[in-house]
């Protein structure tokens, strides 16, 4: 994992948000700021490879450049990249670098914990056993996320200040190809990229 901006502060409990970010929405931030009210600091994670899509729209350096102009480098929000978009290889990454202590917790939506939950990882217990190195917050996307029973102890509910079921990435993307309004979906802040890349 290499961090390309980093909070400065020292922190024991530290959200992962990873995505596409193609592009960054407002969303992503209201993920980001709920997560915020549970652990000290939020680190958005780029991958340098997808396990699910390949890489279109918007280049790796486009979404970073994205990422820095939406993120305050004072703020409790910071970036990294990491090889790999499998959560549990994103967090062994980040406790490679940092060491075992700090508590981890991925931030994503219903759709995202229902793919890692049912991923073929090749071998049996394989979200059981990941969540025993991480927690998961999952803010609801069209419904809420059912847990096992077993596993409500590490899977919590993530609440967002207002309704985001309507924004996505691909949303923002098929906006702009068909004409539509799309700005209220982007930070205004990278505006004008979004329109030149994907314009």
């Amino acid at each position: 994992m290499r961090f390309l901006q980093r909070a400065d502060r020292l922190v024991s409990r530290v959200g992962i948000l990873p995505g596409t970010f193609n592009p960054v929405t407002v969303a992503h931030l209201a993920v980001a700021e709920a997560g915020l009210r549970t652990v000290d600091e939020v680190v958005f994670v780029l991958p340098r490879a997808f396990p699910h899509k390949p890489y279109t729209g918007a280049s790796f350096e486009d979404r970073i450049e994205m990422l820095q102009a939406v993120l305050p480098r004072d703020s409790q929000f910071s970036i990294a990249t990491s090889q790999s978009g499998l959560f549990k290889d994103i967090a062994a990454e980040y406790r490679t670098a940092f060491g075992p202590d700090t508590n981890l917790t991925f931030l994503c939506g219903r759709d995202a914990a229902e793919r890692i939950a049912t991923w073929d990882y090749d071998e049996p217990l394989a979200f059981q056993s990941m969540l025993r190195e991480f927690n998961l917050l999952v803010a609801a996307r069209h419904g809420e996320y059912e847990a096992p029973d077993e596993l409500h102890g590490a899977i919590g509910r993530l609440e967002l200040r207002g309704p985001y079921d309507h924004v996505s990435s691909s949303e923002v993307r098929d906006r702009i190809r068909e004409g539509r309004d799309w700005e209220h979906l982007v930070p205004p802040a990278i505006h004008d990229k979004v329109r030149k890349i994907y314009g």
